[in-house]
């Protein structure tokens, strides 16, 4: 194709950037709506039973919509091309089981697991693990034979099996790979599951979407005791790498692959239209929509304004259905989008009041139902900058993260703080910690030098890849 739908690697930059930000922030001393809503400040311990949600709980489910979107385009394309669903379906598995060892690799090499306190030994090995990734995830881009690709690879990933069966780590730490990253761990969950079933449906969007009441049922049926849907859920094979309660993020995966649908029937229509005075109002119109969506629910639903939240919600809705009742080219694929995620933020509200309300940890069907119908909405806020008002290069900061997320996630943790700390650079960093404001800085500061670092790979063509 030869346009490219940038709407979606902006969303998963953004994703991804948010993801780091949120880990860079000053620690304890900015408002609450700063964190995720169940750890709040000043002592941050997990509470299961705040409800609400902020802007950082956005951030996972934003990622994962933006992997099943990706699906048509990846698999869909390998489909047009003759690959088998067997073919398929092995590259599937191949993929997860890369990123499940991404994330048991990554996380036994963060410094304050190698050494407690930190010091130049975990600094050091912690950027050795970001240096042997390169060869594990990125395409050479010298030309040699296939089996000397495949041998360099090897030898990557037998160094860092090695590194991490000889390592010390802090307080008698040994290596154990049950010992990973839980947000790797999900990915690569919905990574294999995910693309199992879409590789399976990719001609019948309403099997897919049956997908998601049958888990449901599967979800809410475990709890009866003796039940054989309660043996399936406890069933793991994989301790470490699988439990049928990942599953549940399939209900954000499978939306997201819809929405990719939506994205590539556009660009394939060969009907995108260009700007019109006409158009213009009704982009500027969803552009302010969309984004009061996000704000109004975060804010309701952290302040636990329900009803009013609920109000706001049917009559925005009702506003932008009402604006996108007629038109073509963006306007149809907006109007996909927006009725998609119209459906979902009223299911999610609908779910609300169900299991205590609202919740990130563990995730409540309100959650997994509104962020998914949020991240239709955000994707359709970005298709509007990105793809119809083309501001590239101002966007620029999420797309080329969005094309490297494996690197923007891991790059402050193993490069950037490292660095910073052999250089004593680290130290000034406490000087960030003196107020609200000092501490949001120091997380847009690291977060700015991972978005360059990462930019700056992937303008060379360095990507990591599974």
């Amino acid at each position: 194709m030869e346009k490219r739908a940038y709407a979606l690697d902006a969303l998963r930059g953004y994703a991804i950037i948010t993801m780091v930000l949120s880990a860079t922030v000053a620690w304890n001393i900015l408002p609450g709506w700063m964190y995720h809503a169940q750890t709040p400040p000043p002592e941050r311990t997990f509470d299961a039973s705040l409800t609400g949600i902020t802007w950082v709980d956005l951030v996972f489910p934003f990622f994962l919509f933006a992997m099943g979107a990706a699906f048509p385009f990846s698999i869909g394309k390998r489909i047009e091309k003759g690959v088998s669903k067997i073919q398929l379906v092995y590259e599937a598995i191949k993929r997860g089981i890369q990123l499940t060892f991404f994330a048991i690799f990554i996380q036994h090499f963060y410094p304050h697991i190698l050494s407690d306190p930190q010091d130049m030994r975990s600094w050091l090995l912690a950027i050795l693990c970001f240096a042997v990734l390169f060869p594990m995830f990125i395409r050479i881009p010298v030309k040699m034979p296939s089996w000397a690709h495949l041998c360099i690879k090897i030898v990557a990933y037998g160094i860092a099996v090695i590194m991490m069966v000889t390592t010390r780590y802090a307080h008698e730490r040994v290596f154990d790979v049950a010992f990973s990253n839980i947000i790797i761990l999900l990915l690569a969950n919905m990574a294999v599951f995910g693309s199992v079933i879409y590789i399976f449906t990719i001609n019948h969007r309403w099997i897919r979407i049956g997908v998601i009441p049958i888990l449901m049922a599967i979800l809410l049926s475990s709890r009866v005791e003796g039940s054989w849907t309660q043996a399936v859920f406890n069933y793991t094979p994989l301790p470490w790498a699988y439990h049928f309660e990942y599953l549940q993020y399939l209900f954000i995966v499978i939306p997201g692959s819809m929405a990719g649908e939506y994205l590539r029937d556009w660009l394939k229509s060969g009907t995108v239209s260009t700007i019109s005075s006409a158009n213009i109002w009704q982009a500027i119109g969803m552009i302010l929509l969309t984004l009061a969506l996000i704000i109004v629910n975060l804010a309701g639903l952290y302040t636990h304004a329900t009803i009013p939240n609920l109000i706001v919600n049917s009559m925005s809705l009702t506003g932008g259905i009402f604006l996108l009742r007629k038109g073509t080219g963006f306007i149809e694929l907006w109007r996909k989008l927006f009725i998609a995620g119209t459906f979902l933020i009223i299911l999610g509200l609908c779910f609300e009041p169900f299991q205590g309300g609202i919740k990130k940890d563990p995730a409540t069907f309100s959650y997994l139902f509104l962020t998914s119908g949020l991240a239709f909405m955000g994707l359709l806020l970005l298709n509007i900058i990105c793809d119809y008002f083309r501001c590239v290069k101002s966007t620029r900061f999420l797309v080329m993260p969005g094309q490297n997320p494996m690197m923007a996630y891991v790059v402050v943790d193993l490069l950037v703080m490292p660095v910073a700390n052999l250089t004593g650079i680290a130290s000034l960093l406490v000087y960030f910690n003196s107020n609200a404001w000092m501490g949001f800085l120091r997380g847009v500061l690291l977060t700015m030098l991972a978005v360059v670092i990462t930019m700056f790979f992937t303008r060379i063509r360095c990507f990591w890849r599974t």
